[in-house]
């Protein structure tokens, strides 16, 4: 069965979701391109949007036509020259009828009959995932293959519980699925003749960056991110020895962004997944690694103490380690206190800061950086400024420097990543850093 077969029976499980809108959105808008080319005339491509919600599948609908108007005004001249039917004043009307025909929604797995082409992006729960995929594998065409959005848990899991005899790869869609370039392709041991050779061309046609990935417990991404995040809290509870915990965490919110030059800080990416988020995968994960410590006890504090993060559903952040007033860092959570320390009205953020010291010669931040055709070269001058510099801050970046380095080099010798190189694009595409943790600059 080829492809563009496979394309005229897709389907997505937990469509109206966070993950599955973007993925939805993605998979709409590339079917609907195949049926208006002028090479399948007379074929049918069906798109089955599933999830537990029917409101949600509603709002998804209304989603998907606003933004098929947007992707029409943006790519018009190339969509045109491409597609006839797509070359008239009219186009934008003509791609949102032909999206909404190859549309079907349900809220049973049945209504994926006959499917070829299975996106799942549900929890990541392993239980649930197997009762569903058990399930698909009867319902679904006896030959389709399944791609799951999960972030951690092995594929190997999912194909031997379910009995899917290869037929199931990991497609790791980085948050938002609509916008970030990034997919990290888990390639199990066990996989059916060419669906990873069709999941890389899937990525093409979908206009995203396929980095391939071990079948190993995190992959490389929460690979990384997790044992990242581990280290940002050991560095806090360590420096909490001389103050108060909501200042050193803080502290090394702000190393961890400023110093090393990263988009966010270590406990604001930990607030944007979400606190219960980072500890699901640290359980998941921590079974596969017997030898390491993947356990975090503030994290558990944290989530007992009903502090959790993740976001809105209107992407807006909720306060975690952090509080968040119109998109920016308002306060620290002080969990013996049970409350949030301002930013702005105590005089513990200047004290934290002298105790941090200056940040060293040659600094430019990452959103000066990220645009400038000579980021390359600038931070290499700064970090070699910043491993001789003797001021805390800087000794707490180094420390954070070599430590995520070790994590880079580890994922590569512990068979989960099959280079450096893919180590570092992970980190760079999907988490926007400027650089790679196995570099030179430690």
């Amino acid at each position: 069965m080829t492809l563009n077969e496979r394309y005229q029976n897709v389907a997505v499980i937990g469509a109206g979701g966070k993950m599955g809108s973007g993925i939805s959105l993605l998979l709409a808008q590339e079917l609907t391109l195949r049926q208006l080319h002028p090479d399948n005339t007379g074929k049918k491509f069906r798109l089955i949007l599933m999830d537990v919600s029917a409101d949600a599948l509603e709002g998804l609908k209304s989603y998907l036509a606003k933004q098929a108007e947007r992707f029409v005004q943006k790519k018009g001249e190339k969509l045109a020259a491409a597609i006839p039917a797509l070359a008239t004043p009219d186009a934008a009307a003509t791609f949102v009828a032909a999206m909404n025909g190859l549309l079907e929604t349900t809220t049973d797995l049945k209504g994926l009959a006959g499917s070829t082409l299975v996106f799942e992006a549900i929890l990541e729960k392993l239980d649930l995932k197997l009762k569903i995929y058990t399930e698909l594998k009867e319902i679904c065409h006896p030959q389709a293959f399944f791609f799951t959005n999960t972030s951690s848990i092995p594929i190997k899991a999912l194909d031997e519980g379910a009995h899917l005899d290869g037929r199931v790869i990991g497609f790791h869609f980085y948050n938002p699925p609509a916008v970030q370039r990034l997919v990290e392709l888990i390639i199990p041991e066990k996989v059916a003749a060419g669906l990873e050779e069709m999941s890389v061309q899937i990525g093409r046609d979908l206009g995203k960056i396929i980095i391939p990935a071990n079948d190993v417990a995190g992959f490389i991404g929460n690979g990384h991110f997790m044992r990242d995040g581990l280290h940002g809290m050991a560095a806090a509870q360590q420096l909490a020895g001389q103050r108060s915990l909501f200042q050193s965490i803080y502290m090394i919110n702000r190393v961890s962004q400023e110093w090393l030059v990263r988009p966010m800080g270590i406990f604001q990416l930990i607030d944007y997944v979400g606190l219960d988020i980072f500890q699901s995968i640290l359980k998941i994960m921590e079974p596969y690694f017997p030898d390491e410590n993947l356990h975090s006890e503030l994290i558990d504090r944290m989530v007992a103490a009903g502090v959790k993060g993740g976001q809105f559903s209107d992407g807006s952040q909720k306060n975690g380690f952090l509080k968040y007033e119109e998109g920016r860092i308002a306060g620290v959570y002080d969990l013996d206190g049970g409350k949030y320390r301002s930013l702005g009205s105590e005089d513990w953020r200047s004290e934290a800061d002298h105790a941090l010291g200056s940040l060293p010669a040659g600094y430019h931040s990452w959103k000066s950086l990220v645009k400038d055709p000579e980021a390359g070269e600038k931070l290499a001058a700064y970090f070699g400024k910043l491993v001789t510099n003797q001021q805390p801050g800087a000794q707490l970046a180094k420390a954070y420097l070599e430590r995520s380095k070790a994590i880079g080099e580890l994922l590569v010798s512990g068979g989960v990543a099959r280079s450096a190189g893919d180590v570092n694009g992970v980190l760079m595409n999907g988490f926007f850093h400027l650089y790679g943790p196995v570099n030179n600059y430690v």
